[in-house]
């Protein structure tokens, strides 16, 4: 049934979100918002409303943006449309913060109170100031006994200005200060501009399949208005629609008679095909509609890639639906088919960060119920050829014949790493291994500083989170952002199992840490790699040249426990009828690599160094 209340008026209607390092309370804040509004009872309430996967409740995490509409009675006495955004923390998943920003005019920077400003603050609030947001300071967790908000005020004036009169202290956990934000969205946010007796222009920020109803899009509307009724035209795609429904969320889907200017929803047109839809596309009405799109969304680029295999090759079309239905909902990551020697067909696919990668994984695999087997991930590198020809490989597997290549160039990143001032020398020791260059140190306040370095993406995105956590006690935070390509002294690393390359194995490294990181793969492979019935050697390769080597060593059968006295000659036949055995097997014998052997790689710390 539809909502069948008057509109309110768009200068009445504000569009919001909240930014935040991962953990600082951002989902507890937006479930404490509902609550206050009255859009869920208590009896409805659970942690993290908004977070609908399964994995973002057991992660903790917000993982995809959500929408909300709230309804409050301000202290004007006026009745205010509060439409929320809430948005992933992570640094992976940046490229959400950017599209739910895109569809508001204000958003609250939330910080805890006892951890003070992190690196993804920072990220997310320069985010918002790029896309011209009104931003009100919220110092979360005020409750905890750590809590230091006049520490942390200091903090938010040095880093972004903000008077320690602007801050609202609050705690999501008991819903202090709950009413004060509320009242401050509705003074300072400004209503969305975008007149109602215009064509309409919609902007999709995001979209989901639904088995029944196909694929459900959502929206923002920046002028005109939406009905049930209307027929769609996508401008990008050119593909036209019949619209059956238009609703909001509440947090639940909820139809309406229209969305007018400055709202957001959500469009139900029988739309069968994931490829009629495009993040960022713009929607008008096919008669009478806009000529001119809105600007669409920069679409991100995958920074770490990896190979995807089912671990049946029977699966290869389910997998290649189960990656385009993700897509649909997901349009950072690509896919593109592959075969490997070792694994079959599979697809290449393209993330933004580790976390997303594994996201991923773990999301197709309880989606679609299909067993994967993933390769380590490998960043872009961009190659120069001797002939001139400039071009980009996403697979060591790509990589052409040295004698072609007159230079390698890897992904750099500039690193913004915020630590206790006490872990400085841990964390400088950390990057120097990491081949970091020092650009910058800023104190935050005199117990925080804030590092800029600029680093190789391949030495951040493997095991470097986990490192910085260690040095650090827990205190360090990071962000990165891609800046340039650059030389650097580069060889692929070939793993050869019983004398034959495996493609999926191969990494590029840097010359000076090869020797130590071929000999840490061969370690961690000897563990994984069961033993076979004759003797595998495990060796490490650039190019022609063997730069180390192990050996697994054979499952033996004592042949000749049966044969007790009598002639030696006797048992020497059976020894040597099972060595002919061994040899025969060695020839025609597969060596089957688990799963575990591909994420050897990932895991390569110092042990037993």
């Amino acid at each position: 049934m539809s909502d069948a209340t008057p509109p309110i008026p768009q200068e009445r209607i504000r569009n919001f979100s909240i930014i935040a390092h991962i953990d600082h309370g951002k989902s507890t804040l937006a479930d404490r918002l509902l609550l206050r509004t009255g859009t869920i009872t208590e009896r409805e309430f659970r942690n993290q409303m908004l977070d609908e996967m399964d994995l973002e409740q057991e992660r903790g995490i917000t993982i995809k943006a959500k929408a909300v509409r709230m309804i409050h009675t301000a202290e004007d006495g006026l009745t205010y449309q509060l439409n929320l955004i809430d948005t992933p923390g992570h640094v992976d998943f940046n490229y959400e913060v950017s599209r739910s920003l895109a569809a508001c005019q204000g958003a609250l920077l939330v910080v805890d109170a006892a951890q003070g400003i992190e690196a993804q603050t920072v990220a997310n609030a320069f985010l918002a100031i790029e896309h011209d947001l009104e931003i009100i300071p919220v110092l979360n967790k005020i409750d905890l006994p750590a809590a230091r908000p006049d520490e942390v005020k200091e903090e938010l004036q040095s880093t972004f200005g903000f008077r320690p009169g602007e801050s609202i202290a609050a705690s999501a956990k008991t819903g202090v200060g709950t009413d004060e934000i509320l009242e401050t969205v509705v003074t300072l946010v400004p209503p969305p501009t975008g007149a109602r007796d215009v064509p309409l222009r919609a902007s999709i920020i995001d979209s989901h399949y639904d088995t029944y109803r196909g694929v459900i899009v959502y929206v923002c509307v920046k002028e005109g208005r939406l009905r049930a009724g209307d027929e769609i035209l996508f401008m990008q795609k050119q593909s036209k629609h019949l619209v059956d429904e238009v609703g909001i969320f509440s947090p639940g889907m909820k139809p309406v008679d229209a969305l007018e200017a400055g709202e957001v929803g959500y469009i139900v047109a029988s739309i069968k095909t994931i490829h009629d839809v495009s993040i960022g596309d713009t929607v008008t009405t096919r008669v009478a509609g806009a000529t001119e799109p809105l600007p669409g969304f920069k679409n991100p680029q995958p920074m770490v890639f990896c190979g995807m295999y089912p671990a049946d090759n029977t699966d290869f079309e389910s997998l290649r639906s189960a990656l385009e239905r993700l897509w649909l909902n997901d349009s950072s990551f690509t896919f593109q088919p592959e075969t490997s020697d070792a694994l079959g067909f599979g697809f290449r696919c393209g993330f933004l960060g580790l976390l997303h990668m594994e996201i991923t994984q773990e999301r197709i695999e309880r989606e679609s119920g299909l067993d994967l087997v993933q390769t380590a991930p490998t960043v872009t590198y961009e190659i120069l050829r001797k002939d001139g020809e400039l071009f980009k490989i996403e697979s060591p597997a790509d990589l052409p014949d040295a004698m072609h290549i007159e230079e390698i160039r890897e992904p750099m990143v500039t690193a913004n790493l915020i630590v206790p001032s006490e872990f400085i020398g841990a964390t400088m020791r950390l990057m120097e291994e990491k081949r970091g260059d020092l650009q910058k140190t800023e104190y935050l306040s005199p117990t925080r500083v804030q590092l800029t370095y600029e680093a190789p993406l391949q030495e951040i995105i493997i095991d470097f989170y986990d490192k910085l956590k260690s040095s650090t006690r827990g205190y360090g935070t990071l962000d990165y952002q891609f800046s340039r390509y650059r030389k650097g002294d580069l060889v692929k690393l070939n793993i050869l199992v019983g004398g034959d390359p495996v493609d999926a194995l191969s990494i590029m490294v840097h010359r000076s840490v090869s020797d130590r990181r071929g000999r840490q793969m061969l370690r961690r492979l000897k563990k994984v790699i069961p033993q076979h019935l004759f003797q595998i050697p495990l060796q490490a390769a650039i190019g022609a040249k063997v730069i180390a080597r192990m050996n697994i060593g054979a499952l033996s059968k004592n042949v000749t426990a049966k044969c007790y006295g009598g002639d030696i000659s006797r048992k020497r036949k059976l020894l040597e009828k099972q060595k002919e055995g061994k040899k025969r097997m060695k020839q025609v014998g597969r060596v089957n690599i688990p799963q575990d052997a591909f994420m050897a790689v990932l895991r390569l710390d110092d042990e037993g160094e």
